[in-house]
């Protein structure tokens, strides 16, 4: 597993005040274990160094190695989007819940898991977390290893929103979704970035596929690479979609601001559909680390 090594390079860097601001900001138990145990058994090694990018430096990163979320860095965003946007606005069937059956660590791994079960009106409960008002960034080279779940209705996402709407509210201060997945496109990862006038938005972004196998079958490396009027997706180092300031158009391009990070694991939606009898519950989002580098 990860070294103590990694934590006294991330403590001995000096982040810049332009480059990151911070702002001190039922299941039995038995039951619940089991599942644990046995669904969190990394399929690859674990490297003990960090990457090197020519150009970047690690900036920032959470390993994952505790027992507990670092509340200096991390949020919990709890509900069901309700009273502005019930279902998050994507008539999404979980509730956000800060508890260890939704949210624990493993391995050196952080573990979101949906649960179906009837929680405060809803058929489903999971964990959503955000670095809003405490940690925002505005480019570099992003890294997240993590293990997908599957099934349908089951959506998966790495994803940024602006520190502050400084072009208005959604879609004008912009969206950029690092990674997404829906579950009955198990060896699929979208990226997207959203933005325009409104009320809809407009997109670019690209996908790309595994050439064998699926997301749950093992740990991949899920990267965004975010350059002033240009952003760029990899998985597993390789480059498979791009999009530029110069495709926006007339619209407002948002994407040079700060954005903060979000994990979340929704269950439902518009866009994956709802789970059916095929799908098999708990599900988790296996996430190793999170690096940013600039």
């Amino acid at each position: 597993m990860k070294k103590a090594i990694t934590y006294l390079l991330i403590t001995s860097m000096i982040i810049t005040t332009e480059s990151i601001s911070v702002r001190a900001g039922n299941f039995s138990e038995r039951y619940r274990d089991s599942i644990k145990s046995d669904s969190i058994k990394p399929t690859q090694p674990v490297k003990d160094t960090i990457t090197q990018y020519p150009g970047y430096r690690l900036a920032w990163s959470d390993e994952f190695n505790g027992k507990a979320l670092n509340m200096t860095d991390w949020s919990f965003d709890n509900g069901n989007g309700c009273p502005s946007n019930c279902g998050w606005g994507n008539n999404e069937l979980e509730f956000y819940t800060d508890r260890s059956d939704n949210l624990y660590f493993k391995d050196g791994n952080l573990v979101i898991e949906a649960r179906k079960e009837d929680y405060k009106g809803k058929p489903y409960t999971s964990a959503k977390i955000i670095t809003r008002d405490k940690k925002s960034f505005k480019f570099g080279r992003i890294d997240i290893r993590a293990k997908l779940p599957k099934g349908k209705g089951i959506w998966p996402a790495f994803w940024m929103m602006p520190q502050e709407n400084k072009y208005g509210g959604w879609p004008t201060s912009g969206e950029i979704d690092m990674m997404e997945m829906i579950g009955h496109e198990a060896n699929k990862t979208y990226g997207t970035l959203h933005f325009g006038p409104g009320p809809g938005s407009t997109q670019l972004g690209g996908n790309t596929s595994l050439s064998k196998g699926i997301f749950n079958d093992d740990f991949h490396l899920f990267s965004l690479e975010w350059k002033k009027d240009e952003i760029s997706w990899y998985l597993d180092g390789k480059l498979f979609s791009t999009h530029t300031r110069a495709e926006t158009g007339n619209a407002t391009y948002p994407f040079n601001e700060s954005f903060y990070f979000i994990i979340n694991l929704a269950v439902g939606g518009n866009w994956p559909g709802n789970p059916d009898e095929t799908t098999i519950l708990p599900q988790q989002l296996i996430v190793d680390y999170i690096r940013l580098y600039q």
